[in-house]
């Protein structure tokens, strides 16, 4: 990955801190990482669900938007970081997969798709 591409990326998550925190998330860790790979965003919503969040931003859609490069293998790693990350924070209420895509324009505002467990 270019120092361009993970500037980039580091943007698009610190966008999806702020997206989050003003829908009235808390966020627990950002880049939260174990031996086995990284979680982006460990969150609770306002009803105290558990969200891991996946960030993905791009500069553009030309090869699909972020949303799609979510693929069933890196669905299947998440659940596998969210096993681990509940054994070391213990969270007795609900459990989801969340995936945000954001697309930075190089004019304007930068367009953040939402998608509300799209696993667990």
């Amino acid at each position: 990955m270019t120092k361009q591409n993970n500037a980039v990326g580091a943007y698009g998550e610190r966008l999806a801190c702020r997206y989050l925190l003003d829908l009235g998330y808390e966020v627990l860790a950002q880049n939260w990482r174990c031996p086995q790979g990284e979680i982006d965003i460990v969150a609770t919503d306002p009803q105290g669900n558990l969200a891991i969040v996946e960030v993905k931003t791009r500069r553009t859609d030309d090869r699909g938007t972020g949303a799609q490069a979510v693929t069933s293998s890196k669905l299947a790693r998440l659940r596998r970081l969210c096993a681990v990350w509940l054994g070391e924070h213990p969270h007795h209420g609900r459990v989801r997969i969340d995936v945000i895509s954001i697309l930075l324009p190089l004019r304007g505002t930068p367009a953040i798709d939402h998608f509300t467990g799209v696993a667990w």
